[in-house]
């Protein structure tokens, strides 16, 4: 979708949403370099780079007025076809004529009578376009308990701890009452600590997703996919009951995309994931005792410890952050997608202490004892552990590192 005619046609041919991409892109500064996924667009959109992001010169103002343009082009078009809505074009196939459309010899013997025969009717009273609001249940959401019970960490800061069961029925908990404290607070959010809630059960859909700082989701059981999606500064800690006699490192307990595009926060998981966690993961650190296919792809920024296997294709298109695997078959570079990373050991004080702050949080958190062997043999097991380093991002922390050392002298 770039034009207020592609608006029409497809109302035409029974759309009732709209989806634009590139052209807003194209209206922010992009120019096309299909580099977006290799940290280095050099007109700052698509990068984590800060020196990039300084070439950033987009407004929301170039989007709004692009769309206005879309909008109004596309009135001109309703105007020569006779629609005063957009719900009166929705499905009328018998408005578009595609004799001048399909004169190319690529749509030679091609029957578009399918697409453009208007859909029959089981009777008059079905509508064509969405005429009965939908009902996504929000009044009945769990948050709305959470939001009350939290009222004085929203409106005062103080601490608050609340302990309740939660079914997989219960989504996306933790996200409505983040937005209540954002607005309310504003990016600084709230103390670490100030709310903590430890659920037990099984959570459902995008648990503690944009969970936001200051703010614990403590989950004894397991969760569904999209775990802390966009998790934004919160900490998010699940691990099994504690009546489980199923050892938690060789079972899943967290499902897909755990962790898809946080920006901030923790987050530590006594148990395996399914596919794709931290997919898109630009700032959370976290640790975990597995992972499925296509962990970490494209992957900007943040922190991951693998305390055990990880599935194939890991790091694909990753361009920053770090990813530490403990790597006890040795076998670790037949599953990692090496196109746009190096492997490396853990060899800086800084960094190995970090790692192991990490692993010390886990055990703390959740009582791991896969985390209790690596910390009581630390030496013996930390040369085990690979370092998923992204090519591009070394160099630019070479260079910074370079820069400082000029700047310091």
């Amino acid at each position: 979708m770039k034009t207020g005619r592609d608006v029409v046609v497809a109302a035409l041919l029974g759309a009732e949403e709209f989806g634009f991409s590139t052209a807003p892109l194209v209206t922010l500064g992009c120019i096309m370099m299909r580099k977006c996924h290799l940290n280095t667009c050099p007109v700052g959109i698509a990068t984590q780079n800060p020196v990039l992001r300084e070439r950033f010169r987009g407004q929301p103002e170039h989007v709004m007025n692009y769309l206005f343009l879309v909008a109004e082009e596309a009135r001109q078009y309703m105007a020569e076809l006779g629609f005063r809505k957009i719900d009166e074009m929705i499905g009328r196939v018998d408005a578009l004529v595609t004799d001048s459309a399909v004169r190319h010899w690529k749509a030679d013997g091609l029957d578009l009578t399918p697409i453009l025969t208007p859909a029959q009717k089981p009777h008059e009273q079905v509508e064509v376009y969405c005429t009965i609001p939908q009902d996504h249940g929000l009044d009945k959401a769990l948050d709305n308990e959470l939001i009350k019970s939290c009222q004085r960490a929203i409106e005062k800061g103080e601490k608050v701890r609340i302990e309740m069961p939660i079914r997989n029925t219960n989504l996306t908990a933790g996200t409505m009452l983040s937005h209540e404290i954002a607005k309310h607070w504003g990016e600084e959010s709230l103390p670490d600590e100030t709310i903590h809630i430890k659920f037990k059960g099984s959570a459902g859909q995008s648990l503690a997703s944009w969970l936001v700082k200051g703010v614990t989701i403590e989950l004894e059981g397991d969760a569904n996919d999209y775990v802390g999606k966009g998790l934004s500064g919160g900490r998010l800690i699940i691990y099994p009951p504690q009546t489980s006699r199923f050892p938690a490192e060789e079972n899943i307990l967290v499902g897909n995309v755990v962790l898809y595009g946080a920006t901030g926060g923790e987050a530590y998981f006594r148990g395996r994931a399914a596919e794709r966690f931290c997919v898109r993961n630009s700032g959370a650190r976290t640790v975990i005792e597995g992972v499925g296919d296509h962990g970490c792809e494209y992957m900007t920024g943040g922190r991951v410890v693998i305390l055990g296997p990880t599935g194939r294709n890991f790091a694909a298109g990753m361009s920053g952050g770090i990813a530490y695997i403990w790597d006890t078959a040795g076998d670790f570079r037949d599953t990692c997608n090496m196109g746009m990373v190096e492997l490396e050991r853990l060899e800086f004080e800084e960094e190995i202490a970090e790692v192991l702050e990490l692993i010390e949080r886990h055990h703390r958190y959740t009582g791991s004892t896969v985390a209790e062997k690596v910390l009581s043999q630390w030496d013996s097991i930390l040369p085990q552990f690979v370092k998923v380093m992204p090519t591009d991002y070394k160099r630019f922390l070479e260079e910074q590192e370079r820069e400082q050392e000029i700047e310091a002298a």
